[in-house]
């Protein structure tokens, strides 16, 4: 029992884990006592099976005490009713608030690294983001001076913007000075008065790698060769990880350092007061798009020409699989269709005046899967129909797209993605939107509402609306909550990027007001102490 522990327990929970343990000696000790002589005797092995069911029923009650431990404030997912006022505030946060600067010892990097660290980013816009944020912390691990990431040319996009295209690369930099030393590119090496470009060693990383693969493994060869490259690096690190202070790391990355560049942030805030200036508005992820549906195997509904262009998209970009419609909808694989989200935001209580942002690419299919989306709400825009301007045009092509889609979303009074889960925009923008202030999220539970749908397909609709908010009284509108498996951290960094200012456990308390203040004075002893050893 005792090795399956973490090196670091709260006192309530090595309280808990020692009294199951204690649970465990007696059972063992009565096994040796009684057990060998409970074969001709049914009532001694009758008192055996009560104690075993005695023991089990303890633990499984501390456990239960255990999993509520810390994550007291925190309010129960399930409602009795849903307030449609209640949706286009923020959610409750229970006495929480975003905070992910450190809150135990964190020195301030060396001045002298272990080597260089180049990353090379694979995916889309999101999928990079949490790979950038995946580096960073790779190379605090490490103690490596990283090499701002490469962002790989997008095959769907066909965008080779690159970081300085996206991201506001001063502002990323300056950021994260407590944490990582960042260069550009790696400077050449001065050697017998000769200088030499050093060459980075290139390493396939495995997907979900532990820290102790890059503490030695990696970090082995970076000392060896001065540099490695690691590629691609799309979830190559592992994301539950047992240290609070290396996930508020990736936190302050994620949604303090990656700023968008400055004309993105501003046409972004455009869209959204234009929208506002009438009132809240909703903004919807309506992942309908070929990629995906090939990704999901939901073809039946289209024509036999579509799916023909569907299977041709998946034969070419995903590993085969078998796979039946019917089986895949009546689980939740499929992606909403535009009508689904409809009916299901009319069954919440939202009407047709209610202003909607879609952020979505060409919806495969044609204007049919939208016309029933569209009778229900008219008042549908995108960043197209809002905003006229040359600049729109000129600053939404691929990945800055994407960018002001994602900032829209993120500003916007309420979130629905429509197909979590698989969608990286919608998983981010989740965990941002949480980090943010805890602003509400509508998110349908697709295994639950299948039934009800393939139902009404098949002419039961009679109490239809009413199972609708049944389902989604079960879900979570934007309130912390305990992420479980498979939410990601990127999703949900509750409870490492939050605090409380009156927390009864003190590792839920709110840091100083004045920590970046001690930071910067550590980072300047660090630098002084440098150059004095220098000169």
């Amino acid at each position: 029992m005792n090795k399956l522990r973490p090196k670091s327990l709260r006192p309530t929970e090595a309280r808990v884990l020692s009294q199951i343990d204690q649970a465990s000696q007696f059972l063992a000790g009565f096994h040796r006592q009684h057990g060998r002589h409970t074969g001709g005797s049914g009532m001694k092995g009758m008192i055996v099976k009560l104690s075993v069911a005695a023991v089990v029923l303890l633990i499984c009650t501390l456990s239960l005490f255990f999993s509520s431990t810390g994550t007291s404030n925190v309010q129960s997912n399930y409602r009795s009713e849903i307030h449609l006022e209640e949706l286009w505030s923020n959610a409750d946060s229970g006495g929480w608030r975003p905070s992910s600067v450190p809150r135990t010892h964190w020195p301030s990097p060396p001045n002298e690294s272990n080597g260089y660290l180049r990353v090379r980013c694979n995916g889309g816009l999101n999928q990079q983001r949490s790979a950038i944020s995946n580096a960073v912390l790779a190379a605090r691990i490490m103690n490596a001076t990283l090499v701002l990431p490469e962002l790989d040319a997008n095959s769907f996009w066909h965008d080779d913007s690159g970081f300085y295209g996206i991201y506001d690369v001063e502002h990323f930099i300056k950021t994260l000075r407590y944490d990582v030393k960042i260069v550009e590119s790696i400077p050449e090496n001065q050697k017998n008065g000769k200088k030499k470009k050093i060459k980075a060693f290139q390493i396939r990383p495995p997907r979900d790698a532990p820290i102790s693969w890059y503490t030695n493994d990696a970090l082995k060869k970076m000392k060896e060769h001065g540099a490695i490259y690691l590629t691609p690096f799309s979830h190559r690190l592992a994301e539950e990880i047992d240290n609070p202070e290396y996930q508020r790391l990736r936190c302050r990355v994620n949604y303090h350092a990656l700023r968008f560049k400055p004309h993105i942030m501003k046409l972004s805030q455009s869209i959204v007061d234009k929208l506002r200036a009438q009132g809240p508005f909703m903004s919807i992820h309506l992942r309908f798009e070929m990629d995906m549906l090939a990704f999901a195997g939901c073809f039946d509904i289209f024509t036999p020409e579509e799916q023909k262009i569907l299977k041709k998209y998946r034969e070419e970009n995903f590993a085969p699989k078998r796979l039946v419609y019917n089986e895949r909808r009546a689980i939740g694989k499929c992606p909403l269709t535009p009508e689904e989200v409809g009916l299901i935001l009319r069954a919440l209580g939202f009407d047709n005046s209610t202003r909607i942002y879609l952020a979505a690419g060409e919806l495969f299919g044609g204007d049919r899967f939208m016309k029933p989306f569209r009778s229900l709400f008219p008042r549908l825009e995108n960043h197209s129909s809002v905003e006229h301007s040359e600049e729109l045009v000129e600053n939404t092509r691929g990945l800055a797209g994407s960018a002001v889609d994602y900032m829209v979303c993120l500003l916007s009074d309420i979130f629905m993605p429509t197909y979590d889960g698989p969608s990286n925009f919608a998983n981010n923008l989740l965990g941002h939107r949480l980090y943010y202030g805890f602003r509400t999220t509508i998110r349908p539970d697709r295994k639950s509402l299948a039934p009800i749908f393939i139902d009404r397909e098949n002419g039961r609709t009679a109490g239809f609306d009413e199972a609708i908010r049944k389902v989604m009284l079960t879900t979570n509108f934007g309130e912390p909550h305990k992420r479980v498996s498979p939410e990601s951290f990127y999703t949900n960094s509750w409870p490492e990027c939050f605090c409380q200012t009156s927390a009864k456990n003190p590792e839920n308390k709110c840091p100083p007001n004045d920590i970046l203040n001690i930071m910067n004075n550590q980072l300047e002893k660090t630098e002084t102490d440098a150059n004095s050893t220098v000169s």
